[in-house]
């Protein structure tokens, strides 16, 4: 279980939000047996889709961020509820580059830089999604959503995150924070922002060393008073169900299910998010088929 605080300075400046997302990353790993650096990237997209989700207003609210970058990983497609639960996927899990110039995992490489950053912020039924883009910066994640927030969504704002991967390939440290300046930020304030995250360690080395989410806001935002708005736990939480599966096969079409039917005997449907799987006999292909033209 991880967690995560939203807090607002006093002064109503900055709007601020951090996350151990340790264990959701490790889950992620372990479902997706992913290299070492698609571990890396596939962390830092949980935590700022945990960070940003939690910003959402409503219990049936989500988003969704997808990043195609074009690099060897393919699109990773992370999604987070209101309470800042989040799943994700990736294209290839097993793609790696050599460490970087720097001696770190290859984030930017393996994710790419020549493609987008989508935003999808979803309101439940009845309403129309909100979509916003964003050409990637770095591929780095934290450069990319902090230049979307800016860029599309006119918030000012800083978003650092970090994976700390063991050589056994398990997760030692996962998390993040997001910074967001508010209409009453003026010079000063960013002035003092800005020196207290150039004297501050790497946001996977402070979680390693035991730092909780509030003492990482607590440094990022030194000098100022803090109000706490929300804490919460935070898990990997995929929504998966049968009745969701047999949604996405009526999508499919009618074709498709009758030659999926008549061509072999159990078709097996496995979430791209959790992994689970639903195995559906040609009998029950037809049978909700039947169904579904009666209510039709």
């Amino acid at each position: 279980m991880g967690n995560l605080i939203r807090a607002i300075t006093s002064d109503g400046a900055v709007l601020a939000a951090a996350a151990d997302t340790t264990d959701l990353a490790a889950r992620a790993e372990r479902i997706h047996r992913s290299s070492a650096t698609v571990t890396a990237a596939m962390g830092r997209l949980l935590t700022a889709a945990s960070l940003m989700g939690a910003a959402m207003k409503n219990e049936g609210d989500s988003i969704t961020l997808r990043v195609a970058g074009g690099g060897p990983a393919g699109s990773l497609i992370a999604v987070s509820d209101s309470g800042g639960n989040a799943r994700i996927t990736v294209a290839n899990p097993a793609a790696d580059l050599p460490l970087n110039e720097r001696g770190k995992l290859d984030v930017g490489g393996v994710v790419g830089k020549e493609g987008l950053l989508s935003v999808i912020r979803d309101f439940g039924p009845g309403t129309e999604p909100q979509t916003g883009y964003a050409q990637l910066v770095s591929g780095e994640i934290g450069e990319d959503v902090s230049y979307y927030l800016a860029a599309s969504e006119q918030v000012p704002s800083v978003c650092a995150l970090g994976v700390l991967v063991n050589p056994t390939l398990d997760v030692a440290a996962s998390g993040g924070f997001l910074l967001q300046l508010l209409p009453g930020a003026d010079d000063d304030t960013v002035g003092r922002i800005e020196q207290n995250l150039a004297a501050l360690k790497p946001v996977s080395a402070l979680i390693h060393e035991g730092c909780t989410p509030f003492e990482i806001l607590r440094q990022a935002l030194a000098g100022f008073d803090l109000e706490v708005i929300e804490e919460a736990s935070v898990e990997y939480r995929c929504n998966c169900s049968r009745e969701r599966v047999e949604r996405v096969l009526l999508s499919l079409g009618a074709e498709e299910l009758e030659r999926l039917a008549a061509e072999q005997e159990v078709t097996n449907v496995a979430c791209h998010f959790c992994e689970r799987s639903y195995d559906f006999s040609a009998r029950q292909l037809r049978d909700l088929l039947a169904d579904a033209r009666k209510k039709a």
